[in-house]
């Protein structure tokens, strides 16, 4: 009976094996901001909706990260939001060369290679997942093949320009849809498994 137990342990542990992610929305045209950063075109949900389709809300996809990847530009962008810091008490680690001007105590600038700052995050995270946030560190951890799982919240409208999503990336990346959902009435959230390569 212990035995058995034992294995029941094991697997739970494995799954629920911590991951790295991406949440993020995007245009049709695959832009996760217009010029200049240019975030007006996002509809002003609440971050805890969640869709009756199973749509997954911002606070319930943060309920399982442990610490975060960031940009420095996203973090820039996000820095200047009102109201509070939106990723309370958890370790956010900012990908740049410059010194982050940090507006909560658990925020601070890493470099590094790409393969160093998400392990530096995952040690951080404390056996939960790991949040890559910004269009670069994206695509940088998607081509070292550290990415996982990716949300993608598209929203129904073209921009033309601006800041893409997955363009840039260096190589083609098959993903797996797990699950999708409308989302907010007129948008659509695509969960999708990375494929790794064997």
């Amino acid at each position: 009976m212990l035995g058995a137990e034992a294995n029941l342990a094991d697997d739970d542990v494995e799954a629920h094996e911590p991951k790295v992610c991406a949440y993020i929305a995007c245009s049709v045209d695959g832009f996760i901001a217009g010029p200049n950063d240019d975030l007006s075109w996002l509809p002003q949900a609440d971050a805890n909706a969640q869709s009756e389709s199973g749509a997954i809300g911002f606070e319930t996809f943060m309920k399982d990260v442990g610490a975060l990847l960031m940009g420095r530009r996203t973090y820039d962008v996000v820095a200047r939001f009102e109201g509070p810091w939106p990723h309370g008490d958890r370790p956010v680690l900012v990908a740049s060369h410059r010194p982050v001007d940090s507006v909560v105590a658990t925020v601070r600038a890493v470099e590094g290679s790409i393969v160093e700052m998400v392990g530096e995050a995952r040690e951080l995270a404390l056996r939960k997942n790991v949040y890559v946030d910004g269009g670069t560190l994206i695509r940088q951890t998607l081509d070292a093949g550290l990415l996982d799982e990716v949300i993608v919240t598209i929203v129904p409208v073209v921009l033309g320009r601006g800041h893409p999503l997955f363009a840039g990336a260096t190589k083609r990346h098959p993903l797996e849809v797990l699950e999708h959902h409308r989302f907010g009435g007129e948008m659509i959230q695509l969960v999708m498994r990375v494929v790794k390569e064997t």
